[in-house]
Formats: C-alpha cells, structure tokens, sequence
C-alpha cells in the first residue's frame, strides 16, 4: 500500500510545477521574432508580389 504524502510536501510539489510553468509561458512568450524596422507606411513594392492577373490567364489552361 502506498504511503501517504504530507501535505506540506505536496503543496511544495504543486508550487515548484507553478513556477515551472510560468517560467516555460515567459520563455515561450519572449521567444518570437522581434521586428528591428518599423512598418512603413509605404505600399509593397511590385516585385515580390502576386502575378498580374493576365499571366495567371496564361498559366492555366
């Protein structure tokens, strides 16, 4: 039969698991890209966009 755990012990299992958790959430959430331009209010250049609709024409059959 298995002994049973004082609750100080599992009080202090439960409270490492929690900062343990939010230490994974903060590493996770700082973890993306961080963008080093500021947007520019400027529109797209043409190249690298999609095709003008007439060479999608000749594309497909």
């Amino acid at each position: 039969m298995p002994v049973r755990t004082r609750t100080a012990e599992r009080y202090a299992r439960a409270l490492a698991a929690a900062v343990a958790a939010v230490a994974g959430l903060l590493l996770a959430a700082n973890a993306a890209p961080v963008d080093t331009e500021p947007p520019s209010s400027s529109p797209a250049p043409m190249s690298g966009t999609a095709p003008a609709p007439d060479d999608l024409a000749a594309v497909t059959p």
